[in-house]
């Protein structure tokens, strides 16, 4: 018995095996996509959160609003957070031209504990190094400096001195990346009024004050004698919280509150949250999973339609098969777990597969974002809720309707199995009370509205799927206009774009190929007798093609306002774009993608059509 029941199994596997790689191709597309947009956020955040651990980045910079802080007002700070958890210093913008700036820092070069930024070319500055400084990497900044450049600068104006102070030649010695500093369309300038948002549209932050470059001077090259207008704060008990959790944002807010019952109301307090370059990146990452969260409940509706409905089809195409062993002895059960092993082989090969597809995706995000702002070192972290929620969704809800419409068709009598189901009775169309339109229609395509009009529900299927397919391409196109023509977005969200666009389409080919082998699959019978009445190949496959383009082009016309919808809420989600911006070019192009997917499908299937055996087709079940 156990051998006969394998055997079956095997017979199923083989005889549907392009049904069951279908299978795997949709569950791994939706895994993959939803698995691959979920978890860069969290890589992005580990990564900077372990860069900011090792660069020792201060939780605080507190700036001076009247010039330097005094020796009692610092060692309050010191007293507070601890001697080694406080750095003195001094940072001031100069005004270079119109909205640039030069920011110089006065730092204790030599034995920097906190922030302290990597050297990326030249050579250490010394002691006996004269009028020598540190810039800022390139990438970080709107001007690059190159090692032995030397760079007029006026201090003593831009502190304000009454001193003479005459301007200094300083040169570079050695080029330097910050861990304050890894953002590539600019840093926004102190000049700036403290409460500034930073746009989005690249064109708006570049109406800012933006830095120029960053100078890192020795304390010494200060005409200032102990400069005191800034401290760098790292908390002592910073390592408790996370940098992004909650607990961290409200430790932040209390000791913002507590600097100024130290240090009093005339200082600028600038947090990680208020770093440019730390928001900027954060902001994208968030975006990034914003998408997700939207078309990670798309990806799962369409792959659960698909699926069950394939498996549907399946256990009703083997309604004999399933008498036949009912006949032999064997229960409901036992029956109906055949099906449901043959979905769990397709949900498993799909879903591990689609893990590293997702895993692939991830680390091709955060590259993207290494073209928008200077990465720390990606840490090797793979957010699985994302996997788990969407695989576990999928394989809960195909079991249970597998195993339940399974066991609803077993139970039956193996008699009534044996009989065919009796098709449908046509009838009239809406189409048909429209005469101007009917009359002119020729007997083919006729017969082919009614036909795809007779069988509601492959139509609703069909319909669904493209519809939402062609939303999701919309979608997809809308975001990575606004991006590419809009001025809008980061690198990043174009690289998300690019990723939506490609899993949409993949999705739309797999999705329209296992409908349309369903669709085939379901009317064996019906061209075996048209091949039995005297139709060629072409005629017949014509005869099929026409009911999945008139089913694709409805589902094309659904597909608009789901895709109007989606795009809405993905431009509402990350902050611009509107759907009336998109550009027209877009909205022509839309059905010519779908379309174009659905006749290389239905094209590919063409050899399935035209080898329909006539005999096993149309041999009488009773």
């Amino acid at each position: 018995m156990v051998k006969t029941y394998l055997k079956t199994v095997r017979r199923m596997f083989k005889k549907h095996l392009i049904r069951l790689l279908s299978l795997i191709g949709i569950v791994l597309i939706s895994t993959g996509f939803i698995s691959g947009i979920g978890s860069p956020t969290d890589m992005i955040k580990d990564s900077i959160e372990n860069y900011y651990k090792s660069q020792n980045v201060s939780d605080f910079v507190v700036k001076s609003k009247t010039g330097s802080f005094t020796d009692e007002q610092i060692l309050a700070v010191k007293n507070h957070y601890g001697e080694g958890n406080v750095e003195e210093g001094m940072s001031v913008d100069i005004q270079t031209e119109e909205r640039r700036s030069l920011r110089l820092y006065f730092l204790n070069l030599e034995n920097m504990k906190i922030n302290k930024f990597e050297l990326v070319e030249g050579e250490k500055i010394t002691a006996d190094d004269v009028n020598c400084v540190y810039a800022e990497e390139k990438d970080n900044v709107i001007k690059g400096y190159v090692v032995g450049e030397k760079v007029e600068i006026d201090i003593a104006s831009a502190l304000n001195l009454t001193i003479e102070y005459k301007k200094i030649n300083v040169t570079i010695k050695g080029i330097v990346r910050s861990p304050l500093t890894f953002g590539k369309d600019g840093e926004p300038s102190y000049n700036n009024p403290e409460d500034t948002e930073i746009p989005d549209n690249i064109s708006e932050i570049n109406k800012l004050d933006l830095l120029e470059n960053i100078l890192y001077c020795p304390i010494d090259l200060c005409p200032i004698i102990i400069p005191k207008g800034d401290l760098y704060i790292k908390a002592e008990n910073q390592d408790l919280f996370n940098s992004f959790s909650y607990g961290y944002e409200k430790y932040v807010e209390r000791e913002k509150v507590e600097l100024v019952k130290l240090l009093g109301d005339d200082i600028r307090i600038i947090t990680l949250y208020d770093n440019y370059s730390f928001k900027s990146i954060i902001a994208s990452a968030n975006k990034v999973r914003g998408i997700g969260n939207i078309l990670m409940v798309i990806f799962i509706a369409v792959t659960l339609l698909v699926v069950l409905s394939s498996m549907m089809r399946l256990m009703d195409e083997e309604r004999s098969q399933i008498a036949c062993l009912k006949t032999l002895g064997y229960g409901s059960t036992s029956v109906v777990l055949r099906y449901v092993f043959f979905a769990l082989v397709a949900l498993a090969i799909g879903g591990g597969v689609g893990f590293f597809v997702g895993y692939g995706v991830s680390w091709l995000i955060c590259f993207v974002f290494g073209y928008g702002h200077v990465m720390p070192p990606i840490s090797v972290v793979v957010n699985p809720s994302y996997y788990f929620i969407s695989l576990g969704v999928i394989v809960a809800a195909t079991l249970i309707a597998v195993f339940s419409v399974g066991m609803r068709l077993a139970n039956n009598a193996p008699a009534d199995l044996l009989r065919p189901k009796m098709p449908k009775k046509g009838k009239r169309i809406l189409l048909e009370r429209i005469p101007f339109i009917w009359k002119r229609l020729s007997f083919k395509y006729k017969s082919s509205m009614r036909n795809v009009f007779r069988y509601k529900t492959r139509f609703f299927m069909m319909l669904i799927s493209v519809a939402v397919s062609t939303g999701l391409v919309f979608a997809g196109l809308a975001l990575l206009d606004m991006c590419v023509f809009g001025d809008f977005g980061s690198p990043a969200i174009v690289g998300i774009a690019v990723v939506v666009v490609a899993f949409a389409g993949l999705l739309t080919a797999v999705v329209i190929n296992t409908l349309t082998t369903i669709n085939i699959s379901e009317r064996e019978r019906e061209i075996a007798t048209l091949m039995v009445l005297g139709y060629h190949d072409g005629e017949i496959c014509g005869y099929i093609y026409r009911e999945i383009c008139i089913s694709a082009f409805f589902g094309i016309l659904l597909g608009y306002p789901v895709g109007i919808g989606l795009a809405t809420l993905v431009f509402k989600t990350i902050g611009f774009g509107a759907v009336g911006d998109v550009s027209w070019f877009i909205w022509i192009l839309i059905p010519f993608i779908v379309f174009g997917f659905t006749l290389l499908v239905t094209l590919m299937l063409r050899p399935k059509i035209v080898k329909t055996k006539m005999n096993e087709s149309l041999k009488a079940v009773e």
